[in-house]
This record gives structure tokens, sequence and C-alpha cells, in this order.
């Protein structure tokens, strides 16, 4: 209100997203690319997380545009590639898709990036692709958690995204003890309860799990991510009508996530 700037902006943009107001998000958004100067690392990171908003509310030709300009502002930009190749996933092109991901990679070191990279290979039925680019992740992460472990100061710790890339191989045990460390550190943190949540639905204690979803979603956060989730956690713990209330939630605009949550999400609410 003093001073706003592309990072006022965001950090407000932010700030009505985890509690539901995916308009004003964007809006508030919209507002911090105007605010920056085209192709400055800053507004292009605001227009891709403005094109990332409109995936979650299934605007997918507004993405799409944002994930171009971007592109076109600032050549090679790691985070506009991956935004269009989320969009080619949703359109099936798996190598247009692993094309843009491969050009992201070697601009950028991003776990999200590689594990992205390592899906779409699974997708598309090249397994060997996907258990090679998986292991390659989870042996980067695990040096990083180690350093994070040995130095205090350091600041950043990747044991939530650890106990992610740990389920993806099936490696249950290793997910939750990664996700219990970071949820020693954040006990209140969203994302992290999130993070618990899934782990235990992954290994069937779905009873455990709704503790912590419940405080996953404790600002009325609409992500269709964490809905979908927090809908099939619900189900398996035999609240149905929430079930059904928070899976229908998660669908209505059609959001760009992953085919595996969508699917799943979709075939229970068939039950509900």
């Amino acid at each position: 209100s003093i001073r706003p700037d592309i990072r006022s902006y965001s950090r407000a943009s932010y700030l009505r997203e985890i509690y539901g107001d995916y308009a004003g998000a964007i809006d508030a958004m919209k507002m911090a690319v105007e605010a920056g100067r085209p192709g400055d690392e800053s507004t292009e990171w605001s227009r891709i997380q403005l094109g990332h908003l409109y995936e979650n509310t299934g605007d997918l030709l507004n993405a799409k545009m944002h994930y171009t300009i971007s592109l076109e502002n600032r050549p090679g930009y790691a985070y506009a590639l991956a935004g269009l190749a989320r969009i080619a996933v949703a359109d099936k092109d798996y190598n247009k898709a692993i094309n843009y991901y491969i050009q992201a990679d070697s601009s950028v070191t991003d776990f999200a990036i590689k594990e992205a990279l390592a899906d779409v290979y699974r997708q598309k039925g090249d397994k060997a692709n996907a258990d090679e680019m998986q292991k390659q992740v989870i042996a980067e992460m695990t040096t990083e958690a180690q350093s994070g472990n040995n130095d205090q100061n350091i600041g950043h710790y990747v044991d939530k995204e650890l106990a992610y890339a740990y389920l993806k191989i099936n490696d249950f045990d290793n997910a939750e003890k990664h996700a219990l460390l970071e949820y020693n550190r954040r006990p209140d943190n969203i994302d992290v309860n999130e993070c618990v949540a899934w782990v235990y639905y992954s290994k069937g204690d779905y009873a455990k799990a709704v503790p912590y979803i419940k405080t996953a979603l404790k600002t009325n956060c609409k992500n269709p991510t964490l809905l979908c989730r927090a809908g099939l956690i619900y189900a398996k713990a035999g609240d149905k009508p929430l079930a059904k209330l928070t899976l229908e939630q998660a669908l209505k605009s059609n959001p760009n996530i992953t085919d595996n949550l969508k699917n799943e999400s979709l075939t229970q609410l068939q039950t509900l």
C-alpha cells in the first residue's frame, strides 16, 4: 500500500492463492507482470506464475500464451520451456514435452524439471529412461539433503521433495522418513502437511493421513492437486460426502494436473 512493486504484487498473489482466491491471485500476478520490465528475470518469473495459475483453473490457452510470451522476451528461459512442456503433456504430445524439458534441464539445475521429464518418459511408456532419470534425481537430492543436514546455515532442505521422489518408486519407508524430517522442522506448513498426508495415503494408512490433510487445507486453498489428494484421502477414510464434494471442487474447471492423479480422482468420484 505504500509503494507496491513486482515483489509486493507477487506476494499478494501467493497469499490470495493459498487462501482460495484464484481470481484475486490472477489479478495480483497480472499487476506484478505489468510492474516489471519485459525480459527481466523477475518479470518473466511472475509471468510463469501467472501461467501456472491459469493452468490450475483450466485455462490452458492463456497459460500457453504467457509461456510463449515469456520465452520470446527471455529466450531459453527454463521455466517458460517447462510451462510449454506441461501444455504439450496436456495435449498428449509427449515428444514435444520431452524436447522442452530437455532444453529446460540443460539450462538450470532444478529437481522439479528433472522429475517432470521422468514423468513424461513414464507416460510415453519409456520406463528405462524414466527409471534412470528418477534414480538420478534421488541421488542428487540425497547429496543436497546430506549437505543441508551437515550445515545448519544452508537455509534450504529438500526432504519434502525427496519424499515425493521416493513415492514415485514406491519406496514408502524412505518417503515417510523424509516427509517426517521436514514436518519436524515445519509442522505448521501447509505444503509439508500435504506431503505427509500423501505419503500415508500412498502407504494405505488412510486414517493417519486425515489430520495432516486437514491442516494442509486450513487456509481454504483451492489448489486442484491438493483438493484431489484430499478427496481421495477422505474417500478411503470413509467420509464419502466430503470426498465427493472435495473431488468435484477439484475437477470442476478441468485443471492441468498430472494424468495419474486426475484419472484416479475421476474413477473414485464415480464410486461416490
